[in-house]
């Protein structure tokens, strides 16, 4: 068994020059939890093998409901770990690097972000993740985000938009309000994936490391449509810019 036959499928509707692209790809994916880990699982199905996933927690009871690599099994285990041995189960060759690090806005400096091809948000907190979003969109890398997926059930409101022009999504207007407030802006356009249905919050205010956070409720099938689509928004521009060149090629 090898890639050829792994990516057989994915090459015959993309075509060798497109796999190799996808190949050649380096991809920075922040946060593999509910919507992170679906979108590094599609992205390493759909051809990528240059991968390095960030996130700092281990697996925990709670997230066996949603989180790809969560099970009875692995709880209690570094979910980078845990993620990357999913991976490599699927793409022996693929260049998997797992970080059991945070992003925040002091160790935004340590990734290394100009040498990707493609930056990934799927993190949770408005603080870092509003930085990330500054920090990434100063680099020429292509840059998707996750606004939040918790508290929803339709599947069929999930939507795609440049991030100025999301609407009915609590976080996304947290975010570009911290942007207005403190008078910054995103390098460049970028798009997110996003739903406006909110739902009534059954949790409950919970003591998490000394600090009172709301647990939101979350579905699996909500937060692998969020991860899925990212992956997918990955691959169809590298598509795209793979198909262009070929194209110029053959009208040369």
């Amino acid at each position: 068994m090898n890639e050829n036959d792994i990516f057989n499928r994915t090459s015959l509707l993309v075509g060798p020059q497109v796999m190799k692209a996808l190949g050649d790809a380096r991809v920075l994916l922040f946060g593999v939890g509910g919507v992170g880990s679906w979108c590094a699982e599609g992205l390493i199905r759909s051809g990528i093998k240059h991968l390095t996933i960030v996130d700092s927690d281990k697996v925990s009871v709670t997230n066996v409901n949603r989180q790809l690599m969560a099970t009875v099994e692995t709880v209690g285990q570094v979910k980078v770990d845990a993620m990357k041995e999913r991976l490599l189960q699927i793409n022996p060759d693929a260049e998997i690097k797992a970080e059991q690090r945070e992003y925040s806005p002091e160790t935004r400096d340590d990734f290394m972000m100009e040498e990707y091809d493609y930056i990934i948000d799927a993190i949770d907190s408005l603080k870092d993740k509003s930085d990330l979003i500054l920090r990434a969109t100063m680099t020429e890398a292509v840059f998707f985000s996750s606004m939040g997926a918790a508290c929803k059930i339709d599947p069929t409101k999930v939507k795609v938009a440049e991030f100025w022009d999301v609407r009915g999504c609590p976080l996304g207007a947290a975010i570009r309000k911290k942007f207005r407030r403190n008078k910054t802006l995103p390098g460049h356009k970028f798009l997110c994936v996003y739903d406006e249905e909110v739902l009534e919050n059954k949790g409950t205010t919970e003591e998490s490391d000394s600090r009172k956070a709301v647990i939101n409720g979350t579905l699996a099938h909500i937060t692998a449509i969020f991860g899925m689509t990212l992956s997918g928004l990955v691959i169809e521009d590298i598509y795209k810019k793979a198909a262009g060149k070929l194209s110029l090629q053959k009208g040369c």
